[in-house]
């Protein structure tokens, strides 16, 4: 095995082929996790999509695009991307553990209604 593009291939080869065991391994209980918590079914999406904007606006960087009046197009830096998924995760874990900690609902004090045309018996609507 020698040094280079000719001598990593076979190492490329087996990182690759082993990636795609662990992905297999793991890609049922990922997918129970996600499928019981819709917040991070939410949270996914969201990802995607603001890796979708970091691609479009790297794109439109490199290809030296401009709106309007000469107004280029910058890249995103990478830092902004990596704190806002982190912060997301982090809250949503914190929303993950106040929800397990707490088995009954909130209750609301002074949640009577005062005015009673806001008074709505009816609970069928």
């Amino acid at each position: 095995m020698g040094f280079g593009p000719a001598g990593a291939i076979e190492i490329m080869i087996l990182a690759i082929v082993l990636s795609i065991i662990v992905m297999l391994a793991f890609a049922g209980p990922v997918s129970k996790f996600v499928n019981e918590h819709p917040t991070i079914q939410i949270l996914g999406l969201s990802f995607l999509i603001l890796i979708g904007v970091m691609l479009l606006a790297e794109g439109s960087h490199l290809a030296n695009f401009k709106f309007g009046n000469d107004v280029e197009v910058h890249s995103i830096p990478k830092g902004y991307l990596y704190f806002a998924i982190f912060f997301s995760l982090f809250v949503e874990f914190l929303n993950q553990k106040m929800k397990k900690s707490s088995k009954k609902p909130v209750q609301l004090h002074n949640s009577k209604i005062v005015d009673e045309k806001l008074k709505d018996d009816d609970i069928t609507n």
